[in-house]
């Protein structure tokens, strides 16, 4: 395969020539895209929920030994899973789990082992730059150190690991320019601790994550509000980078960047695909790291410097969170999968999956993106361009603006393959601007906005 089509390989699938080794076109791509969005299977994502829930409970302090009761039956399974998907491509996922004893917490005090499940689909062009999507395998009742008791978790979260699995599913079918990492992650209710443990093996494999998708809850319309709605998704994004330095801040401080950090135009992108792609699927982004007062598991990625969003339904049910399964009142409590909406769950995954596809698809990254144009009637843009390898689907960069009160991305002029661009007679005080890379089949990488604030990293 020529690294012309590395993008996405479903175009050619559409045109009905799978291994045409010519270079698909936007047309082509753009419907391989929708086809991508189909073939997500509300059918498959509830089995797995169903089965996920079968396992009693998924507590990361449960049963281990068990082949079909507790959270290593459950982490087996998941594996298990993985490697059947990975054998319908060829072998094209490394499976594997990355764990990491924790000991000396308030919910975990004894020595315990953390174990995450990944899947590996490399990149064919650049495989150390990364994009992840996540979903908790644990669950919990009231007691959050209760390990015995059934918990069911089916929303919170099995939802959110059958949609990995189902993206998985779907997008191992093709081939793409960057690595994609499907994770299940545990420890998440005892503290946030599976994601500790995969942000640090990222670092220790020199993997550039570009984004990280955590999907937890993804499968419930029927809100505590009283509103029942299966077409809006929420998508939490931090606005400041929590690695930002004090000189970092100070420059932002005089250039802007409150509302562009990475996380914030990752959020934007997905936000932008639901748009194109996703039928009856709107985003409501927050300008938020995460719930009120409230962690997921994005959150220890940004603490690493990794972009990184929460995505989730718009409207939950506290009753069906984190409670023992029961009715009391005549209030039925507990995370059962009577409250879980499997289509809806299949329109969250196809969001991730079409997102994975433009990240993964896309060249690599604007990086070291500045601007400057401080009381001139020019507002110049410059960046470095990528060589080598990992820059074989480059096209070239579009230049996008927006008046600083907007919150998507407004106008956009396609430049070319150049290192930078002038925006004559547009003052620089009053628009924020930013930069995409854009790929040979007219995949678009995220705007990276200037300076350290947006910045996706090299």
């Amino acid at each position: 395969m020529t690294p012309r089509i590395v993008a996405l390989t479903a175009a050619a699938a559409v045109a009905g020539c799978v291994g045409a080794a010519e270079a698909q076109g936007p047309l082509e791509t753009e419907r391989a895209f929708h086809a991508l969005v189909a073939d997500v299977s509300a059918e498959r994502v509830r089995a797995d929920i169903e089965t996920l829930v079968g396992f009693g409970t998924r507590h990361s302090l449960s049963e281990t030994a068990s082949e079909s009761r507790g959270i290593g039956a459950a982490r087996r399974w998941i594996a298990a899973e993985f490697d059947r998907i990975s054998a319908a491509c060829g072998g094209c996922l490394e499976v594997r789990t990355v764990a990491g004893v924790v000991d000396g917490e308030r919910r975990i005090p004894d020595a315990t082992e953390i174990v995450n499940v990944i899947a590996i689909q490399r990149g064919a062009l650049d495989p150390d730059r990364v994009a992840i999507m996540s979903g908790d395998i644990d669950s919990r009742v009231t007691d959050v150190m209760d390990a015995v008791s059934d918990s069911p978790g089916a929303n919170d979260n099995a939802s959110g690991v059958a949609g990995v699995l189902e993206a998985a599913r779907v997008l191992s079918k093709q081939q793409f320019a960057g690595t994609i990492v499907y994770a299940a992650l545990s420890g998440e209710e005892q503290g946030l601790f599976g994601g500790e443990i995969l942000a640090a093996h990222a670092l220790e494999q020199g993997w550039r994550v570009k984004a990280v998708l955590n999907n937890d809850m993804i499968g419930n319309i029927a809100g505590v509000d009283g509103v029942v709605d299966n077409t809006v998704a929420r998508v939490f994004s931090e606005g400041t980078r929590a690695v930002e330095t004090e000189d970092e801040g100070r420059a932002r401080r005089f250039t802007g960047g409150e509302v562009d950090s990475a996380s914030r135009n990752l959020a934007r992108y997905v936000d932008r695909m639901a748009d194109r792609f996703v039928p009856n699927l709107d985003v409501m982004m927050i300008y938020r790291l995460d719930r009120f007062g409230r962690g997921g598991h994005h959150r220890p990625f940004n603490d690493a410097g990794m972009p990184g969003v929460r995505i989730m339904e718009a409207h939950e049910h506290y009753a069906r969170q984190h409670e023992n399964v029961r009715v009391e009142d005549g209030v039925a409590y507990g995370d059962v999968i009577d409250g879980v909406d499997a289509d809806y769950a299949r329109k969250l995954t196809a969001l991730n999956v079409v997102t994975l596809a433009g990240l993964a698809g896309a060249p690599p990254f604007p990086s070291d993106v500045a601007i400057r144009g401080a009381v001139e009637p020019t507002a110049s843009l410059s960046w470095t361009r990528p060589e080598g390898r990992a820059a074989a689907n480059l096209a070239g960069y579009r230049v996008y603006w927006r008046l600083t009160t907007d919150p998507q991305w407004t106008w956009s002029r396609y430049v070319g393959d150049v290192a930078g661009h002038d925006m004559t007679n547009l003052v620089i005080d009053n628009y924020f601007f930013g930069v995409a890379s854009v790929s040979t089949d007219g995949v678009e990488s995220p705007v990276v906005f200037p300076g350290a604030a947006g910045s996706f990293g090299e």
